[in-house]
């Protein structure tokens, strides 16, 4: 009797686990059906990688301040302007509550940067951010323009959303004038449309005047710029040329931690450099710096080598100066 009742029991328990797997197997065999009859499915499934990918982007293009090694002491000369830069863009956005009070204190939100190339703009564009401590967000036109229709909108509303959560933050466009260049009818659409949502969410923080949040630009041709653009910027710089004193500031600064001779004359190396940059004086550096090593190898070759390479002198400098001389002469004239 008792062997009938276990056996009866476990035929119970037996149909009720069947019953139980079929309905899940029947569940899930519903929802599944209903995913793939769902039209939307696709389009969502790509709507999110989509964002996903837009995320990864802009991503990529923020710097931590802590991640960049340039500070105003690595950027030779420009004394008066890197004073202006902290009086007026950096001390608002470290002490903000010094330029907390009334309506004419407050961090920039526009700065430029205007001068010939090499003059160092993108280099004093990452000591302000290093300077200030703020997250840098290095903005490029490759980045934001997409194949997608609407994308680079998107995108740029997406920068300006990031810099609002990560704030203090530092916008930087580098070349603005191949961004931020006139509006003209020929012009695509995808691009006038990328400039207006630009301005337009620029005029919303501006509105902000405690959001810390600025826009910092670089161009070598200010007068490409839109005026709408011109007119957001409350702080121009002119980075020009730098003069004999500058330069010789910037030959130290380059040479800081070389293995130099300690008789140079940097006064009057910076007296031949006539119209140079300081991104032309970083390329003479290098230049002179593989001189002893030329000599160092001529050495070897004739038997003659020495335990180490010999330290950069005075001479090797002129060399490279009277080198660098022939090079612009020759691109000067289009007949050689």
């Amino acid at each position: 009797m008792r062997m009938r009742m276990k056996r009866k029991e476990s035929k119970i328990l037996q149909e009720l686990l069947i019953y139980a797997a079929g309905a899940a197997v029947s569940c899930l065999v519903l929802y599944v059906g209903l995913r793939q009859l769902d039209p939307n499915r696709d389009a969502s499934k790509k709507s999110q990688q989509h964002k996903k990918e837009i995320s990864r982007r802009i991503a990529r293009d923020v710097i931590n301040p802590d991640h960049i090694d340039v500070k105003f002491d690595c950027i030779g000369g420009l004394e008066n302007i890197k004073q202006s830069i902290y009086e007026l863009v950096i001390l608002p956005l470290r002490r903000p509550e010094l330029f907390s009070r009334g309506k004419l204190l407050g961090p920039p939100k526009g700065v430029l940067l205007y001068g010939p190339p090499g003059t160092g703009k993108t280099l004093l564009a990452k000591a302000i951010a290093k300077e200030s401590g703020a997250l840098f967000i290095n903005v490029t036109i490759s980045n934001l323009m997409s194949k997608w229709f609407g994308d680079a909108s998107k995108l740029v509303a997406a920068i300006f959303s990031l810099a609002y959560k990560i704030q203090p933050a530092i916008i930087f466009i580098d070349e603005a004038d191949s961004f931020l260049a006139q509006r003209r009818t020929p012009e695509h659409e995808a691009l006038t449309n990328m400039k207006t949502e630009f301005m337009s969410l620029w005029d919303g923080f501006t509105t902000d005047k405690n959001a810390r949040v600025m826009v910092l630009a670089a161009t070598n041709r200010p007068s490409v710029l839109d005026e709408a653009i011109l007119r957001r910027f409350s702080q121009v710089f002119e980075i020009g040329r730098p003069n004999r004193s500058d330069k010789e500031k910037i030959l130290k600064v380059i040479l800081k931690g070389e293995k130099i001779e300690e008789n140079i004359n940097f006064d009057y190396i910076a007296g031949l450099c006539e119209g140079y940059t300081g991104s032309d004086l970083l390329e003479l550096c290098k230049q002179a710096a593989y001189m002893p090593i030329r000599d160092f190898l001529s050495d070897e070759k004739k038997g003659r080598s020495s335990l180490e390479v010999r330290p950069l002198s005075q001479l090797d400098l002129e060399k490279a100066v009277a080198i660098s001389r022939k090079i612009r002469i020759t691109l000067s004239d289009p007949e050689e």
